[in-house]
């Protein structure tokens, strides 16, 4: 009997020592996976140290993290109920016009406002819903890539860079290899190449990609544990524990990730400017809850109503959070109801934030996912 329990002991042990880094994330979160209802956007963002300049020892110490620093990656992941995890990467230099700001780089609203205003930023620029953030410091990469065992990509090129102040040394040779924390960190942090900011965006797709490979193999289950405390120690997050449950439910039933980077074009003083067209057909493509008719293009069509019913119901809807809204001109015929063409789950929901209307398999307006043509019973 003894040697049974003396087993059972030692694998009990072994499995505390193993969950033992994550006890801080579950302990504060109390989160089981599920699976989530729509999908969840999360807003992740690597904050820039600081130095302590009057320090008497150089280089400079690294200043207590605050996250208050400028964003030196921001990404909005997509985790969607099926496991398939999409990533928008936004360059650190796009210029736009940050709500309660003013004109300036994406990477300067968390220091100038807080995480809330670079939400506020990267809704206003992509239309999305941010449902929570996620400010990673700079030791984040280099922990969580420690926790996974190191990572294998492909270095584009040779990247070789010191900064004795910054406390940065890049030395990486061409070709595939297995980088290590340190290493990993060099890697994405390098900016010295003809591709500036959107070379790092293309590193950073690669980084992310690597990784989720190596955590997505059975064999390597075991570091999750790690992994997931690297990030609750190096991270800011306003994430709830429903929340946590999904992002847990989603990527355990993957993942499989996709990524693309905002559409734009280099601007003056090596700025991205934003392609507006560009990213609203982006993140009607693939971004937008097929479950959610206010991520959805809605088409009002006044076919038997009175004049002026379509622009008025447009500034309602879009007052309750409907992004693409147009109206759409065909030719007036009798109509006694109001009727709902698209997509049936999106169009109930669509219905019950008119209060009136009924599904129709009429076609739609061409274009849009759904039409709404608004008889004499609109409001």
């Amino acid at each position: 009997m003894a040697r049974p329990l003396l087993t059972l002991a030692l694998v009990l042990a072994g499995v505390a020592a193993l969950l033992a880094p994550a006890v801080p994330a579950i302990s504060r979160y109390g989160a089981l996976p599920r699976r989530p209802e729509g999908p969840i956007n999360l807003l992740l963002a690597g904050v820039t140290p600081k130095y302590l300049e009057h320090s008497a020892i150089w280089p400079y110490p690294a200043a207590p993290e605050d996250y208050s620093g400028i964003t030196d990656t921001i990404v909005l992941a997509q985790l969607r109920p099926g496991g398939e995890v999409r990533l928008l990467s936004i360059p650190r230099d796009t210029w736009m016009n940050v709500p309660g700001w003013g004109y300036g780089k994406v990477n300067g609203a968390n220091s100038h406002g807080g995480p809330e205003m670079l939400v506020g930023a990267v809704q206003a620029l992509t239309g999305l819903r941010v449902d929570s953030y996620a400010l990673l410091s700079l030791n984040a990469l280099r922990d969580l890539t420690q926790a996974a065992g190191g990572i294998n990509l492909t270095v584009p090129e040779a990247m070789n860079y010191d900064d004795a102040a910054g406390k940065l040394h890049i030395h990486l040779k061409a070709g595939p290899q297995h980088l290590n924390g340190e290493e990993a960190e060099g890697f994405l942090r390098f900016r010295h190449d003809s591709a500036g900011d959107i070379g790092r965006v293309t590193r950073q797709q690669q980084f992310l990609g690597a990784l989720s490979a190596k955590l997505k193999s059975p064999l390597n289950f075991w570091r999750l544990p790690a992994v997931v405390g690297a990030l609750d120690r190096n991270a800011k997050s306003d994430l709830t524990r429903q929340q946590v449950s999904g992002v847990l439910g989603a990527v355990l039933s993957g993942p499989k990730v996709t990524a693309v980077t905002l559409p734009g074009s280099y601007g003056g003083g090596g700025t991205w400017t934003p392609d507006r067209p560009a990213i609203r057909a982006l993140i009607q493509q693939q971004f937008a809850d097929p479950g959610d008719p206010r991520t959805l293009s809605v088409a009002l069509v006044n076919v038997d109503a009175p004049d002026g019913t379509a622009r008025r119901l447009k500034a309602r809807l879009e007052a309750a959070g409907y992004q693409n809204v147009s109206i759409v001109n065909e030719d007036r015929r009798a109509a006694a109801r109001t009727t709902l063409s698209g997509d049936p789950q999106a169009g109930r929901k669509l219905l019950a934030d008119l209060g009136y209307g009924t599904p129709s398999r009429e076609a739609g307006a061409a274009g849009m996912a759904l039409t709404v043509r608004l008889g004499a019973d609109a409001k």
